[in-house]
């Protein structure tokens, strides 16, 4: 009776080991659960006011939030299961798929316009932001064709597929327009472009035309200019362009050390536009403080090197290439926007991952992270 008792023990251990999910596994899916729930309660605190002025429903963007976090389990519970290397054979319709929906945003009845921006698309009542999909499926297709190519990326011949594919990215979502995403595709497709081995020539060659063509495009549209201006001295406008970088910095500075409490920030009562969405680290520095706000910070930067450590370990170049895009992305966008609610950078619309009000970004995270794991899954397998 001991004896088999032992032994169902060790089928269990065994069967656990088989699945991959390991402690460093376990301890990212509890960072993602833990930022997610949080997310939830913050996007609660900082928009139930709002939410019952414009909407006569102060769980309006909480709702919708949920909703969004539901489907991510459901999305990374399937991407842990769903053998990654499927993903590299099935890049070519995942970027088609993306263009499409890219496109959709411009087409009328199922596009959705808000503030003048044209990123959502309606399909059967249900919003998608089709920018959030695009920045993994570009992550996708340059891991596989780096992984496939890896002895063609110091040629320029080599480089053309992903730049043409993360150029028809960055045109139509510049079109929408987002420059703040086209900036996250550019930063993260330069970095994977590093990691895969481009030459220093080519580096330089693409990096000082890009750098150069970002004043360009701010001169072109009014609006931007107005924004580096409010950038520069947000006094100058206070009810104007200034108003919002304004209204962040006071949220942030009213928190202090410790902050003035859960559900009691005041900024959120209709003086800080997107105080749920782009803004929400504003509310989440007045409510828990700079100290709430490092504790928030050192869990993104455990997740980003839990995820290096996977693909520093993967078995293949492509789980490798994979996983180190989905840490690029959750890091530079995380840092982007910390740099916009400072007002480190110009204001520029960014959602912070996990966080920001958002069903599209929230699960779209999620099943990253997904696959992430199934990257870890399989590297651990094999070292059985």
């Amino acid at each position: 009776m001991v004896k088999e008792k032992s032994r169902k023990k060790i089928d269990i251990k065994f069967n656990l080991k088989n699945t991959g999910f390991d402690g460093k596994s376990f301890a990212i899916f509890l960072l993602v659960v833990g930022l997610a729930c949080f997310g939830c309660l913050m996007v609660y605190s900082a928009s139930y006011y709002s939410a019952q002025h414009h909407y006569n429903n102060q769980y309006f963007f909480l709702f919708k939030q949920i909703f969004g976090v539901v489907l991510g389990f459901f999305a990374l519970g399937f991407f842990y299961f769903f053998d990654y290397h499927k993903l590299a054979k099935l890049k070519i319709p995942i970027v088609i798929v993306s263009l499409l929906l890219l496109v959709l945003v411009f087409i009328p009845g199922l596009g959705v316009e808000s503030y003048g921006a044209k990123r959502w698309v309606s399909i059967l009542g249900i919003s998608i932001q089709p920018s959030e999909i695009a920045k993994f499926a570009l992550v996708i297709f340059s891991a596989s064709y780096m992984a496939d190519n890896h002895d063609k990326i110091k040629t320029f011949k080599g480089l053309l597929p992903i730049l043409a594919v993360a150029g028809v990215f960055c045109l139509l979502i510049m079109l929408e327009p987002s420059m703040s995403v086209t900036m996250c595709i550019c930063f993260v497709t330069l970095f994977m472009l590093i990691i895969g081995g481009i030459s220093k020539k080519h580096t330089l060659m693409f990096s000082i035309p890009a750098s150069m063509a970002v004043p360009l495009l701010i001169v072109l549209e009014p609006y931007r200019l107005k924004r580096l201006m409010a950038f520069i001295d947000p006094w100058a406008s206070p009810q104007g362009e200034g108003f919002q970088l304004i209204q962040s910095l006071y949220s942030l500075g009213s928190g202090g050390w410790f902050g003035t409490g859960l559900f009691n920030s005041r900024q959120k009562f209709l003086f800080l536009p997107f105080a749920e969405s782009d803004f929400i680290l504003s509310i989440i520095g007045e409510e828990i403080g700079f100290v709430g706000v490092l504790i928030l910070m050192s869990a993104f930067l455990a997740l980003v090197i839990l995820l290096a450590k996977i693909a520093l370990n993967a078995k293949d170049r492509f789980g490798c290439m994979l996983v180190c895009g989905i840490a690029f992305i959750i890091g530079v966008q995380t840092l982007l926007n910390i740099a916009v609610v400072t007002g480190s950078i110009p204001p520029t619309g960014l959602p912070l991952p996990f966080i920001s009000s958002g069903g599209t970004s929230v699960s779209v995270f999620m099943g990253a992270i997904g696959m992430a794991l199934n990257v870890r899954k399989q590297s651990k397998n094999k070292s059985l």
